[in-house]
């Protein structure tokens, strides 16, 4: 049997068709499996009908709605390939990605329309052909077709299957140390296999109600979607993340399962109310993104909420490690072991296994690992080596087999659960008429876990913190800006010319200004 991510919904139609899939808060909506199923067709019918066909990127930019649960499902009934857009980038970042995949299709939400409009203005700086306008028609850029009607008037009919195993499914663009993103593409069978393996590990039950706050084009939100639906549980999706509306859905939709980075789960913590609300229902919340702090599981935990604390990648479509709630407290600072149908190997730099407590780089190999970076044969063949993913990441295994990540060789950021290369700031930085070099390090935040530091050598004495911040605004999403700055006379380097980022992380050791 061949595997295709939209035939799931199809399948699952047909297995509890009266079963609830898809719950939006903020309109009301509620649909069956059987009603979000006839959605996808709809949409996928649609697209066929406007030249979609296999191998089409198709980008969507637009906040969780149903708009983009249909959307993916269809695109991946048809043989299209989807291109999640993060929303918090801006105009020169979206057109990089925008012609780096040559999708031809944008859906758009009205929250991007004027973003959208500076887009269609530049011209053939992208490859769009269409372009799809969800929501207020009163507020439709003249260039765009209102999509929403369009939609709902085709057949519920099953669409042809265009696409199945080792075919494309999406490419998820994702930051690259050398400043430009990079696309990790993922198959039908890569994301097939993360649901699988995280199915064979996590505990599902079929009368689960998972609550989905992360945007959807996070790999953290999009493989959760898969599995709600690989699984037939209840999918409780947010327009967007708010802590308080968070624990008021816990209750009133009775949540049972859902993600949240630590980020998150501290303003959830901030924002709860003893004895407001009523989550006796919630069996155990993932996080993933950054080290959860002992102290937040042992508050959850004492709320009788189990952290499951999770280590994947977007290149390993979500998977690699797992930590169960009941070894959360004991081994603390830990991200567990490898999921069921995934293997984790922590190496040296010959790539020959280290032994217990000793450091080396983490290796992922699964069938849900990435097919490849999207038109980068150089940056797949340094990543892929031998059936094995190279992370970047260094950590450590006990004598237990759990595994401990101590630090990033790639020297990432990670800010609210956003990844964030200081590549990409530098790049930005040195464009800065009176900045003679720069480095940016990551300082640790209690609000965002990480927030972005700029340490500068500067040709004119009188450039400011207050300067350096303000240039960056509008240069890059907000998610990413600096929290602050330093000058210093020089920037430390070995001989190669490699910033020593460990020395300036022991002279700015923050705490980030928040």
């Amino acid at each position: 049997m061949q595997t295709n991510i939209g035939l799931l919904v199809t399948k699952r139609a047909q297995l509890n068709p009266n079963r609830e899939a898809y719950v939006q808060p903020d309109s009301g909506l509620r649909l069956t499996y059987l009603e979000l199923n006839k959605r996808v067709n709809q949409t996928a019918n649609y697209l066929v009908s406007i030249g979609v066909k296999k191998g089409d990127r198709v980008a969507i930019l637009k906040m969780n709605s149903i708009e983009f649960v249909a959307a993916f499902f269809a695109i991946a009934k048809i043989g299209g390939i989807v291109v999640p857009l993060n929303w918090r980038l801006v105009g020169n970042e979206l057109e990089f990605i925008l012609k780096d995949s040559g999708a031809t299709v944008l859906l758009f939400g009205s929250e991007f329309a004027e973003l959208v409009t500076d887009l269609h203005e530049r011209g053939d700086q992208t490859d769009i052909k269409h372009w799809l306008y969800s929501g207020d028609a009163g507020a439709r850029p003249d260039f765009a077709s209102q999509y929403e009607p369009l939609v709902l008037k085709q057949s519920v009919s099953e669409p042809e299957i265009a696409a199945a195993d080792d075919d494309e499914l999406y490419i998820m663009y994702t930051s690259g140390t050398t400043g430009l993103p990079k696309g990790v593409v993922h198959t039908h069978n890569s994301a097939m296999w993360a649901s699988i393996t995280g199915t064979a590990t996590i505990s599902f039950r079929e009368d689960d109600r998972y609550l989905l706050s992360l945007p959807l084009f996070h790999v953290g939100a999009l493989n959760p979607l898969t599995n709600a639906v690989y699984t037939g549980i209840t999918c409780v999706v947010m327009r967007s993340f708010d802590p308080v509306r968070t624990w008021e859905l816990i209750q009133d939709e009775k949540i049972t399962t859902l993600l949240a980075v630590p980020a998150m789960l501290n303003f959830m913590l901030q924002a709860l109310e003893q004895g407001k609300y009523d989550y006796s229902t919630v069996r155990w919340c993932m996080s993933g993104a950054s080290p959860v702090p002992k102290t937040m599981i042992e508050t959850y935990d004492k709320l009788g909420i189990g952290i499951l604390q999770v280590y994947g990648l977007t290149e390993t479509c979500g998977p690699a490690c797992l930590i169960g709630a009941e070894d959360s407290i004991v081994k603390a600072g830990s991200t567990g072991k490898a999921f069921f149908h995934t293997s984790v190997r922590i190496v040296d730099e010959n790539m020959k296994d280290v032994g217990p407590n000793e450091p080396g780089e983490v290796l992922v190999a699964g069938k849900h690992i990435m097919k490849e970076y999207w038109n980068r044969p150089d940056a797949t063949a340094e990543t892929l080596v031998d059936g094995w993913l190279r992370t970047g990441d260094m950590a450590e295994m006990d004598e237990d087999g759990f595994i401990y990540i101590r630090d990033r060789l790639k020297d990432m950021i990670i800010s609210g659960g956003e990844n964030i290369y200081p590549a990409e700031l530098e790049n930005v930085l040195l464009a800065h008429e009176k900045i003679r070099d720069v480095a940016v390090i990551g300082q640790p935040s209690d609000k965002w876990g990480e927030s972005p530091f700029v340490i500068a050598v500067t040709s004119d004495p009188d450039l400011s913190e207050a300067d350096v911040l303000a240039y960056c605004k509008g240069k890059m999403a907000a998610y990413k800006l600096p929290k602050g700055a330093a000058f210093v006379d020089e920037i430390p380097r070995n001989p190669t010319g490699k910033v020593l980022k460990r020395v300036l992380r022991e002279q700015f050791p923050g705490p980030a200004k928040d």
